[in-house]
């Protein structure tokens, strides 16, 4: 019984950004193409949302959801959504701090902290009704919470401070001759990828399955550099899904079968389609070589995108300009003749 309520657990659905209250609003396909390009624009630039283009961390009303699937994953196998290669104290420090100075300043009605005389910090998070004991190493010492304490217990401060937060949060390093490598990853609301999978690999490794990735990878090297030591940056991915379901990791939860987790599968005669998106924001830290990667995943419902003219011209014509590998990346090439004609429908 357990094990079928944490599977239909797993099922629930986000809210769209059309049914949430405070929520930021973005359409990243306004030049109806699909293009796969680096795309950064400065951390900052006003895209509509007015106070939350400015913070790396977007909290809305969806809070509780965003943070019980992340608790659902972690109590799944917290392997499969965290993990960590090559990630010095050094880095990890630099990591935390930046994670914690950034809450403190975009939203001190949520987030606080006292440093003690011993150098250590507690970290108070009013969301979660958790606090935090860190040393003065930044390493997470101990946990208080006024709620069930959290199962597994946190393995980490980046463990603990990813659950405090509705992005995902990664770490890219650079060594001395110019390599890099994916450093730590807390992926709880992937997109058909793996933590596990993408763990350690290069820059080049973690993007080849994507389908016109070539010309960016050809240029690694220089955007890891931009990534590192440019001042931070916003850019946007999108795609299409059937649901709004954020955890969509490639292997499915046990006893889940894989055709009821994979979604993307469009049904004319009763049509669920909606815009995901991802807002990831990059925040270079160059004295540690290293860089921040958030990404936060919002939906757009193209039931409502379909009655606005101009956003539904804009949607086609991006879909209509994928290419073939695309569209089978996107896990759209059976489905695109259908969803065409579906949003063309009046």
């Amino acid at each position: 019984m357990v094990v079928h309520m944490l599977a239909d657990s797993l099922f629930q659905q986000a809210k769209t950004v059309e049914v949430s209250s405070g929520s930021a609003c973005y359409f990243p396909l306004d030049n109806g193409r699909y293009e796969v390009k680096p795309g950064f624009m400065p951390f900052g630039f006003c895209l509509g949302n007015a106070k939350a283009d400015k913070q790396v961390f977007q909290i809305d009303a969806n809070f509780a959801h965003y943070r019980n699937v992340k608790l659902l994953a972690r109590a799944e196998r917290l392997s499969k959504y965290y993990q960590t290669c090559n990630y010095s104290h050094n880095v990890a420090g630099a990591i935390v701090r930046l994670i914690i100075d950034r809450l403190s300043q975009e939203h001190p009605q949520y987030f606080y902290s006292d440093r003690l005389t011993n150098g250590n910090l507690v970290f108070y998070s009013q969301l979660t009704r958790e606090t935090l004991y860190l040393d003065a190493d930044w390493q997470l010492r101990q946990v208080e919470s006024k709620d069930n304490q959290v199962f597994p217990p946190y393995a980490s401060t980046l463990d603990a401070l990813a659950a405090q937060v509705q992005e995902d949060i990664t770490v890219i390093c650079r060594s001395t001759d110019n390599s890099n490598w994916l450093s730590a990853v807390h992926l709880c609301y992937p997109n058909h990828w793996s933590a596990e999978e993408k763990i350690g690999n290069q820059f080049t490794t973690i993007h080849a399955p994507v389908a016109g990735i070539e010309k960016i990878n050809r240029r690694a090297s220089a955007i890891v550099n931009t990534m590192i030591t440019r001042e931070p940056m916003v850019r946007f991915s999108w795609g299409l899904s059937t649901d709004t379901r954020l955890n969509h990791h490639p292997e499915p939860p046990p006893d889940v079968p894989v055709n009821k987790w994979q979604g993307r599968q469009f049904n004319r005669d009763n049509p669920r389609l909606f815009i995901r998106i991802e807002r990831q924001v990059i925040w270079g830290l160059p004295e540690y070589d290293a860089a921040l990667f958030t990404i936060r995943t919002y939906f757009r419902d193209c039931a409502e995108i379909k009655k606005d003219i101009i956003l539904r011209s804009k949607l086609s014509a991006a879909i209509k300009s994928m290419t073939q590998e695309s569209l089978v990346y996107k896990g759209l090439a059976e489905s695109k003749d259908s969803i065409l004609a579906w949003l063309e429908e009046v």
